[in-house]
């Protein structure tokens, strides 16, 4: 590793570590855009599937999930077992304090404010 790139890991936050399994599919923060995932910045009070300009599967669009803490943590640890049919493609987090971390990132990353 190099030494910019140890100086970067080290001023990362936990929940920022936890992340760095998303980035290759979702962004976050002001100037977040969609990618192979939606972009997750004010994720939790979102009803899920409903990011404008994303094109999400059915299975999250019919969900009826908002997402907070509780839905998140199901779906994290088993996102096709919360939504069936789901693109997202992640093994699941079993870790319950790396789950914490990693929604405590997203909660400090929320929606911009209405102009």
């Amino acid at each position: 590793m190099s030494q910019s790139a140890a100086a970067s890991a080290a001023t990362q936050t936990p929940g920022e570590r936890q992340f760095q399994r998303c980035i290759n599919c979702h962004q976050i923060g002001p100037s977040a855009r969609h990618g192979f995932g939606p972009s997750l910045t004010g994720v939790l009070g979102r009803q899920a599937g409903s990011a404008s300009g994303y094109n999400f599967s059915a299975a999250m669009k019919n969900s009826r999930i908002v997402w907070d803490e509780k839905t998140l943590t199901a779906f994290l640890k088993n996102p096709d077992g919360v939504v069936p049919g789901t693109r997202m493609r992640l093994w699941g987090y079993n870790d319950e304090q790396q789950i914490r971390d990693l929604i405590a990132y997203l909660k400090s990353n929320p929606a911009p404010a209405s102009r």
